[in-house]
């Protein structure tokens, strides 16, 4: 009685057949598809959208190349088409898989060698804060202290007005009128002769922050406390935390404040990128 050979499966001939030449050759051709992929992928990231032509171009590949890779990733969610432009932005598994690797946003560990950072940079104490909209406060989540030999109280845990405050006014900065009038309610409570309790005066100043990208609080909460924050953004663009710089004033100059403000607003840019921030990326996510 004769034996009947036993049935291989397709890739079982495959490898049999293959020399370790060939199959050396086959991983290398998988290695380097998977890392045009990853190209791809930062590419519209960087850019928050493109199309098979100008990606092909970027890789220095054929555009049936691209087109093979985008129609695999397009399939699994990783790249989605935008209408019918012919460009494709980040599908909402590469979202779904970063909100599992960060959720919530682990602000005190991802931000606090970045307020290390910021306070050596500057002189001043770095604080990073969220947005209780309960109470209209800042509430400070991580601090690096000044290395000066004055430096400011500890304000961990500690909540803020967000009205007189620089992390708040960063916080606040891009929320729309009903939404700051819902937080903030109708009245603002004065704290120095420098306070602005004026909504209208307070939108005005809101702006101000939009347009500069970093905001200034000249002793409005406290006489003689100066300090200076950025919005720090996630990957849809929404304001998720702020990060600022306080100090005296004799040597925190408010004469100075663009300089700083572009140091500490560079810092919250590192920080953001860390939870997926791209400008151009989050305007495609409804950011205008």
């Amino acid at each position: 009685m004769s034996s009947i050979p036993a049935m291989q499966g397709p890739s079982d001939t495959v490898v049999g057949d293959m020399s370790g030449d060939e199959q050396t050759e086959k991983a290398g051709s998988a290695v380097k598809s998977v890392d045009r992929a990853l190209q791809i992928l930062e590419s519209i990231g960087r850019s928050g959208s493109a199309g098979v032509s100008e990606l092909a171009l970027e890789l220095g590949v054929h555009k049936s190349t691209v087109s093979r890779l985008i129609a695999s990733m397009e399939a699994r969610g990783f790249v989605e088409q935008v209408s019918d432009r012919g460009k494709y932005r980040i599908g909402f598994t590469v979202v779904r898989l970063a909100g599992a690797a960060e959720t919530p946003f682990d602000l005190g560990r991802q931000g606090q060698d970045i307020c290390d950072m910021l306070a050596l940079e500057v002189g001043e104490t770095a604080n990073l804060a969220v947005l209780d909209s309960d109470t209209g406060s800042a509430v400070n989540v991580v601090e690096a202290q000044s290395p000066s030999s004055v430096a400011l109280r500890s304000w961990v845990g500690q909540s803020s007005p967000a009205h007189a405050t620089s992390s708040g006014k960063a916080l606040l900065a891009d929320l729309a009128p009903k939404q700051l009038t819902a937080v903030l309610g109708s009245r603002l409570q004065r704290y120095t002769d420098r306070t602005i309790t004026s909504i209208a005066e307070l939108r005005a100043d809101l702006a101000e922050v939009n347009r500069l990208g970093w905001s200034l609080a000249d002793e409005e909460y406290e006489v003689g406390l100066v300090a200076i924050g950025a919005p720090v953004r996630d990957y849809t663009g929404a304001v998720v935390a702020a990060l600022c710089v306080s100090g005296p004033r004799y040597r925190l100059d408010p004469n100075d404040a663009a300089r700083v403000g572009a140091v500490v607003a560079a810092a919250a840019d590192r920080l953001a990128e860390r939870f997926g921030y791209a400008p151009q990326a989050a305007i495609n996510y409804g950011r205008n």
